[in-house]
This record gives structure tokens, C-alpha cells and sequence, in this order.
């Protein structure tokens, strides 16, 4: 396995495949559709990782800096949080095909996504997480603010985390 950016119509192909079985079929987020596929709104301010096994996208992950984040668009207010001088990014979807989920795809695309938002510069991250996967993300070190936003069965809540609290098996330093 390999973790990358994504550089082929294929890659991108399957990004949006994986997005659509995660974000529609698992977590009903979005209505369903005909091509099964899910083109993120932010699809063009993305920075997107993926996992690759074989020419088979497994997983990924993608962040981005440029605001306003899909949090305010949702209402949440997010500057009470933010340092200021703090270079933030929001990261969104994650996602990894249910057979790979208890393996180390997960772990390996957040080392790489640490990596890759250090050498931007970017010192705080912003996500939505599902509440499915609370416990994860508290494990991780997020940290909860705001209210739980979405809907039934598709809830989230708001949660930030300073890059230099992450816990030590995710930073590369």
C-alpha cells in the first residue's frame, strides 16, 4: 500500500466512489444517485491523500485552508477557537473501505496528512466528525466545541486540534 495524491482520472474516479459508499450508503449525508459517485463541494480548494493498493483506491482523506470551511457554512462558529496567526485547515472525509478499516490505512493516511499540514504550516486542524467515531477521534487527542450539527442518523460534532497535541505515534518528528 501506498499513500499519495491523487494524479489519474482513475484515482479521482474511485476518490468519488469511495465518497459516495461512505457519505451516502453508510452515512446517509447525501441523497443518493444514479453514477454513484460523490464530488465534494470543495472538490476544487481539496488537497486530497490517498491509500493504494495495487491501482485500487482503499482510502483517503483531504484538508483544506481556504475559507469559509463547510463548519460555517453549517453555522458553526469556529473563530472563538482559533489563535490568532494560527494557520488553520479544515480536514474532511475520511473515508476507508470497510474491509481495510482494521488495519493500518487509517493510521498511515493521518501520518501523511500530518506531514503534509506541517509543511504548510498549518498548526491547528478543524473536522466534523461523525459521532460514529467519537471515541476515535477523543483517542487521537480532538478536542469537542460547538453543538452537534446534521441529521438523523448523519450527526457530527465540531472538533479541533492543535497539530503539536496530536499523540506521538502520528507526528514525525
Amino acid at each position: 500500500m501506498i499513500i499519495k495524491v491523487p494524479s489519474t482520472a482513475s484515482e479521482f474516479e474511485q476518490l468519488h466512489q469511495l465518497n459516495y459508499s461512505t457519505f451516502v450508503e453508510e452515512i446517509p449525508q447525501h441523497k443518493e444517485r444514479a453514477d454513484r459517485k460523490l464530488i465534494d463541494r470543495f472538490h476544487s480548494k481539496n488537497n486530497y491523500l490517498i491509500a493504494v493498493k495495487g491501482n485500487k483506491v482503499i482510502g483517503m482523506v483531504c484538508y483544506n485552508t481556504i475559507r469559509p470551511f463547510s463548519l460555517e457554512e453549517k453555522q458553526v462558529k469556529i473563530d472563538d477557537h482559533i489563535p490568532l496567526g494560527c494557520k488553520v485547515a479544515e480536514i474532511r472525509l475520511l473515508a476507508v473501505e470497510k474491509k481495510w478499516r482494521k488495519t493500518t490505512v487509517t493510521f498511515r493516511l493521518l501520518q501523511q496528512l500530518i506531514k503534509e499540514l506541517k509543511r504548510n504550516g498549518v498548526s491547528m486542524g478543524l473536522i466534523s466528525a461523525t459521532t460514529r467515531e467519537f471515541k476515535f477521534y477523543t483517542k487521537i487527542g480532538f478536542q469537542t466545541f460547538g453543538e452537534v450539527i446534521g441529521k438523523k442518523n448523519a450527526y457530527y460534532q465540531p472538533m479541533y486540534i492543535f497539530i503539536e497535541n496530536l499523540k506521538k505515534e502520528f507526528k514525525d518528528d
